[in-house]
């Protein structure tokens, strides 16, 4: 007779993991996507598991969302609107990181200033935001580049998690690279930040949170639970921030990234919720001018930004609502007049 109640709690509880709706979630192993990364641990309050898979680049995932194994990813900017050009069927629904990258030289190189690269070699990761930072701030120089010899600057394609060891190993003389990898090169001394690359017409780079097309308009009900849950998640590392960096640092990190590390990083790539749709249309523009993602027809940014959701859920959770106004006082009566 005992096992009976334990039993319907056994089913009760199979049966609400079965009820819960699944979106799967491409994501990368970086410091400024933990919030993100976070949602699977609050999921389960709004009903849904989130199966979280990393890839080592942005432009990795869209295949997948292709191949219909994605429904959901995070990724550099420029990943997104690569795979948009290509037909890849999403929408950018949600910001969740500004900032995140650095150039950084190596130490014995003496280079103070950007026209100092001419004749150098400097690595970065394909499809990514550091690319589009990267040629944004040599043109802006004045220099040339091409990953062939011939032009100013010699540019090297290389994973992330490579970049460093180049540095290190003076294979290359700078990097444009992301957090938490950048500081860590500051910190362990063999490399020195030359500058934030925020100073061009792109600002600072925003990461995008995008979802399927199918997602928004096939099970938009789970689309909403999506936002708001990335919505709470981005709240609670935020708000508490002995949590994100304890999240970050023990289960993205597994203890790899010291205390330093990570504050380091996230001073330099804040979370946050929010995307406009300018600043969208301004990364595709200097993609194009650029020859980033190697589109035949850029998207237009009004077709494919989709902020309707991110608006209802910081709604709901209350976010960014405008304060009441303070009651205005009451006007000084006039003094009447004597004689």
């Amino acid at each position: 007779m005992r096992l009976k109640p334990l039993a319907f709690l056994l089913a009760l509880s199979s049966l609400s993991l079965l009820a819960q709706d699944v979106v799967r979630l491409g994501n990368l192993k970086f410091a400024h996507y933990g919030a993100v990364s976070y949602m699977k641990e609050i999921a389960p309050k709004y009903n849904l598991r989130i199966d979280e898979r990393m890839f080592a680049k942005g432009i990795d995932i869209n295949p997948a969302i292709v191949a219909g194994e994605i429904d959901a990813s995070a990724a550099a900017l420029d990943a997104a609107i690569a795979g948009r050009a290509q037909g890849v069927p999403i929408y950018v629904v949600a910001g969740f990181a500004r900032g995140g990258a650095r150039i950084v030289v190596n130490a014995s190189t003496g280079i103070r200033s950007l026209k100092d690269l001419k004749g150098k070699k400097v690595g970065v990761a394909r499809g990514g935001a550091q690319e589009l930072l990267l040629l944004a701030e040599l043109a802006k120089a004045g220099l040339t580049w091409s990953d062939k010899p011939g032009k100013d600057v010699l540019v090297l394609y290389m994973p992330f998690a490579d970049l460093n060891q180049a540095l290190m190993a003076k294979n290359i003389d700078a990097m444009c690279q992301s957090e938490p990898y950048s500081s860590q090169a500051i910190n362990r001394k063999f490399g020195v930040e030359l500058l934030k690359p925020y100073d061009t017409p792109l600002g600072e780079p925003i990461r995008a949170l995008v979802i399927t097309e199918k997602l928004y308009k096939e099970r938009r009900d789970v689309a909403q639970r999506f936002l708001l849950c990335f919505v709470e998640a981005t709240k609670k590392f935020i708000d508490d921030p002995k949590l994100a960096e304890k999240y970050v640092r023990e289960n993205m990190f597994k203890n790899q990234i010291s205390a330093e590390d990570y504050q380091d990083a996230i001073g330099n790539s804040p979370f946050s919720y929010d995307i406009t749709t300018e600043h969208v249309q301004i990364t595709t523009d200097l993609m194009a001018k650029y020859g980033v993602g190697k589109m035949a027809t850029p998207p237009k940014a009004h077709d494919w930004v989709k902020l309707d959701l991110l608006g209802e859920a910081k709604k709901q959770l209350k976010i960014d609502l405008p304060k009441a106004a303070a009651p205005k006082a009451a006007p000084a009566k006039k003094k009447a007049k004597k004689g």
